[in-house]
């Protein structure tokens, strides 16, 4: 009888056992099985993920002052100011146009600072003071800034023009008297692709004038 007969062969030796399984093959069986137990473990995790997204999406009561009124209102987490502001209550003026932060066609007053509606949650605005370009009218006539516009000519195709307003309003707000590298800075985030600046700028310095009650 040889003596190797009786011999368990060692599965680290790459030789097959008594059960016919390779070292190679014990290793890749296990590979297998672990990726698919990950694959598992990932879609379980996706769906949870996925109603978790489908959850957040009741809505929840918040209450908005805009431009000196309150609005109570039922909104989505998710749902930004300036859909809110658009779709939900009708203020127009607040323009959407990149939507994503570069352009500040959006801009509002938040408590008299100029802020992005595109990146602003609505949920956030809830209690502060909004201001939108309609509330910048006195009854029927023209706010300073928006008669400044009108009297050079500040605009071109229009759409940018009232986040224009917004920011050199929040300016006024802040700074009554401001320098010409003020107001460059305080309408750098807003873009005009028609390149009305010059006149924006003009504009600005009229408002101030207006605004402190001079008539040149």
């Amino acid at each position: 009888m040889s003596k190797n007969r009786d011999r368990k062969e060692c599965p680290c030796s790459g030789e097959k056992s008594s059960q016919g399984v390779t070292r190679r093959q014990f290793i890749t069986n296990m590979g297998v099985g672990a990726v698919a137990a990950a694959s598992f473990g990932n879609l379980a995790a996706g769906q949870e993920a996925h109603a978790a997204v489908i959850k957040s999406g009741e809505a929840l009561k918040i209450n908005l002052k805009i431009n000196g009124h309150a609005y109570r209102l039922l909104v989505e987490p998710r749902w930004s100011l300036l859909h809110v502001l658009r779709n939900e209550l009708g203020f127009t003026e607040t323009k959407a146009s990149c939507e994503r932060g570069e352009c500040g066609a959006c801009t509002v007053l938040i408590d008299s600072i100029p802020r992005y509606a595109c990146m602003t949650l609505a949920v956030e605005a809830e209690g502060q003071e909004i201001t939108t370009l309609e509330g910048l009218m006195h009854g029927e006539a023209l706010g300073a800034v928006q008669q400044a516009f009108v009297e050079h000519d500040a605009l071109q195709c229009g759409y940018c023009t009232p986040g224009q307003i917004m920011s050199v309003e929040g300016l006024l707000r802040k700074n009554p008297d401001p320098s010409l590298d003020e107001i460059k800075n305080g309408v750098s985030g807003n873009l005009c692709r028609c390149g009305a600046y010059v006149n924006i700028f003009k504009a600005a310095k009229r408002a101030a004038e207006l605004k402190r009650g001079g008539s040149s």
